[in-house]
């Protein structure tokens, strides 16, 4: 309202100020042609003057843009076409985002050859083809897409590579990410589609060695990167174990590991597993004995009694960790594991029992009725024998028997 006041006024200040100077400012114009002549006031002729230029301008321009009439008829029609092109582009994207694959493809794919934004198009076609199961549709579509748009090469490759794994086609998808890896080395989606690659492949090595990048980028968490790592880790140790002439190979892996893995149990079980078949046994001693100061665990005890080294060393350091822990079952069954390969039969025999009263199990029960019946002790050595079935029999799955009703 205020803004219509101050027009109101304005345009009475201009008006009064123009009629003041029409009444100050007197003339007038004089035309004369022969004996012919026309004359008219100042103000007048020089308002006839103005509106005489504005209609030639206008003419002038209408001419002009005569001059070139198709080219101008193109240009109106290609902005009509595009504007259509981009509202069936909206809702083919519409289409595509509501599950409707074979709406959003023929909307995508018809206004394509249209449109501001042709790889776009041919990238979102190519997926509802995709997801309709069409692949040669969608593989195709995926080729004009590269067609349309010079450097379109990343956002092709990285569309194909998910296709790629979404249809289980794990090498190819691999094969593609590599590349695009060379090229666009750290690219945030590219490592995260090669980290499903190796998955999906068990390529071992080169996820191991794609996590710190990923880690880098902050694409992953930390909790996924110690889950991932030590799974890894653990391929890549059983894997090169299977051959005993590739110890080295395992040791490098070790040497190679995080720190924080080193002291991952499982790990060092599985590694001490290596040494054990490659022939460095005195390795997996000190480093069973190692892990053991630092984390008690019966995996590593258990593992400990079973290698055979020097067994009156391996006593010595047994015993002394019974000093520590008078009570375990599990150091108790090593003991008397070490004893027997000192040939200790009394020892073996007292380090079994006191196990067993610890905690009762069928491999202890196994092994007093394995040494009772070398000692020529066989009621005692089938008794252990009978334990060590009923032992077993309870940790079996509850199934149906056969019984006197239903034989």
């Amino acid at each position: 309202m205020r803004k219509l006041i101050l027009i109101v006024v304005l345009g009475l200040a201009l008006g009064a100020l123009f009629g003041q100077l029409m009444v100050s400012v007197p003339g007038y114009w004089l035309v004369r042609v022969g004996d012919t002549s026309l004359q008219t006031s100042f103000w007048f002729g020089l308002i006839l003057l103005l509106g005489g230029f504005l209609v030639l301008h206008f003419v002038l321009r209408v001419l002009s843009r005569m001059r070139h009439p198709v080219s101008r008829l193109k240009l109106w029609n290609s902005r009509t076409r595009n504007r259509n092109a981009m509202k069936s582009t909206v809702r083919g994207l519409v289409a595509l985002a509501e599950g409707r694959w074979k709406r959003a493809e023929k909307a995508l794919v018809k206004s394509a050859d249209d449109s501001s934004t042709p790889l776009v198009n041919y990238l979102s076609a190519a997926l509802a083809a995709h997801y309709q199961g069409r692949y040669d549709q969608a593989d195709t579509l995926l080729k004009r897409a590269h067609l349309s748009t010079e450097g379109a090469d990343t956002a092709v490759g990285m569309v194909q590579a998910q296709l790629m794994l979404d249809r289980h086609q794990f090498e190819e998808a691999l094969a593609t990410l590599t590349r695009l890896d060379k090229q666009l080395p750290n690219h945030p989606q590219v490592l995260k589609q090669l980290k499903q690659a190796y998955l999906s492949v068990n390529d071992w090595d080169g996820l191991r060695r794609l996590i710190p990048r990923l880690a880098a980028q902050q694409l992953i968490a930390p909790d996924e990167r110690q889950t991932l790592e030590q799974r890894a880790y653990r391929e890549l140790i059983v894997q090169a174990a299977r051959q005993p002439g590739d110890i080295e190979r395992v040791r490098n892996l070790w040497a190679d590991m995080p720190d924080y893995l080193r002291s991952d149990i499982e790990l060092v079980v599985i590694y001490a597993e290596a040494l054990v078949r490659g022939g460095e046994e005195g390795i997996a001693e000190r480093l069973l004995r190692h892990s053991l100061k630092e984390h008690w665990d019966h995996r590593l005890v258990l593992r400990y009694g079973l290698l055979n080294v020097d067994a009156a060393r391996q006593l010595v350091y047994a015993e002394k960790w019974l000093q520590e822990r008078p009570n375990d079952p599990d150091l108790l069954l090593t003991l008397g594991r070490l004893s027997l390969r000192n040939a200790y039969w009394g020892k073996a025999q007292e380090y079994f029992e006191a196990s067993q009263r610890q905690r009762p199990s069928g491999v202890v029960c196994a092994e007093l009725a394995r040494l009772y019946a070398n000692l020529g002790e066989h009621n005692k050595s089938q008794l252990y024998y009978r334990q060590s079935v009923e032992l077993l029999d309870k940790s079996l799955p509850s199934l149906p028997q056969p019984s006197d009703d239903n034989r």
